[in-house]
């Protein structure tokens, strides 16, 4: 707690210091166990604003608390990738600093990509379902057990240019979890997705990863992204810190939890340009910052978009590239189960709603199985 309190002092004038100190005080006299708690999670990826007591407060977020979280982390992680840079090649580098995202088409030679979408079109995983609006996301593990069982995506996910790439985009050596994901639009009447709305998925870069295992037709769902949307300039600091401000009960509720909703015209307020949807042909990598803003794009009709995916996001506060307990040989062959066993237990011991429903072994291509809540 005694390197929090320095760091709020750390960016704030004299004069704001006693609105802190008694604002810090009022809230240990009314709830200490928590003040303690969050006061020791400011300096993390903690980012939700509804359910923690630091990071959502007014005071705090008025004297600049967001925007110094913000502005921080996106400094650290740009040295961080400065360091990473020399295992990638310069023009992927170049790519990710304009972009966001680096975009790799044929990523595979075609035999190898044919191999590794047989296996991953073809095998039964452990799979989890969840609903939103008129969607389903389908994620099957691909963790030790199952890797075992599909040597072709193994070798991928153990090639150093692979990791390479994920790493200088999520700015540390990461340890991603991996998934074949399948979005399933439109299994039924309903709300729109709400991952069509463009986003940013927390305050500070993280990176997700997509190699696509079959076409996406701009019309079918596909990836969407603001080119440059990922740097942060004065604009964007000051469209976060408002952002911030005007939280209350009535904002959407995932900005609340700390994933920032935004208009098309907040984005040309920030200098920023038109989304991009990734219409693209199978064995097209994309690997991206999301931080940047994004979003599922839109469908038509029922389509079915399958990928091998990653996800990996770090403490964005950490001045270092490595020492990432989940690279352990015991965590990093379970991540996803346990995961999904962490999900399970706040469910049945808090009654935390668990949105991941365990559907048992399943091959990408059946049709959902979750369609109603």
């Amino acid at each position: 707690m005694k390197f929090d309190l320095k760091k709020l002092k750390s960016f704030m004038p004299e004069e704001s210091q006693q609105r802190v100190w008694s604002e810090l005080k009022s809230m240990f006299q009314q709830k200490p166990l928590q003040t303690v708690r969050d006061a020791c999670t400011v300096w993390s990826e903690a980012k939700s604003f509804e359910s923690h007591s630091i990071i959502g407060n007014p005071v705090f977020n008025a004297l600049g608390l967001h925007r110094f979280r913000v502005k921080t982390a996106a400094d650290l992680a740009q040295k961080r990738r400065h360091y990473l840079a020399q295992f990638i090649d310069a023009e992927d580098v170049a790519q990710f600093q304009e972009n966001g995202f680096i975009l790799k088409e044929n990523f595979l030679a075609d035999e190898e990509f044919q191999k590794l979408k047989h296996e991953l079109l073809n095998t039964q995983f452990d799979t989890r379902e969840t609903l939103q609006g008129d969607t389903v996301t389908r994620r099957m593990a691909l963790d030790d057990k199952a890797l075992k069982r599909v040597p072709v995506t193994k070798a991928l996910l153990e090639r150093l240019d692979w990791q390479h790439l994920i790493n200088y985009v999520g700015s540390f050596k990461v340890q991603p979890m991996y998934y074949v994901q399948v979005i399933l639009s439109h299994v039924r009447k309903a709300r729109p997705d709400p991952q069509t709305s463009l986003h940013s998925d927390t305050f500070h870069p993280s990176v997700k990863a997509w190699l696509f295992l079959s076409d996406v037709a701009e019309d079918q769902g596909p990836f969407v992204y603001v080119p440059g949307s990922h740097k942060v300039n004065d604009a964007r600091l000051a469209w976060e810190h408002n952002t911030a401000l005007g939280i209350n009960a009535k904002t959407h509720a995932m900005t609340r939890r700390g994933s920032f909703r935004v208009s098309e015209d907040e984005l040309k307020t920030m200098g920023y340009g038109t989304p991009q949807a990734f219409a693209v042909k199978s064995n097209t990598l994309v690997i991206a910052d999301t931080y940047g803003f994004h979003a599922r794009g839109k469908s038509s009709g029922e389509s079915m978009r399958i990928e091998l995916w990653a996800y990996a996001r770090r403490n964005p506060f950490l001045p270092w590239v490595g020492l990432n307990p989940l690279s352990l040989p015991v965590v990093n062959r379970r991540l996803v189960p346990l995961y999904w066993k962490s999900l399970d237990f706040l469910e049945q011991k808090y009654q935390r709603n668990n949105p991941w429903k365990n559907v048992g072994q399943r091959i990408a291509t059946d049709p959902a199985v979750i369609r109603s809540k």
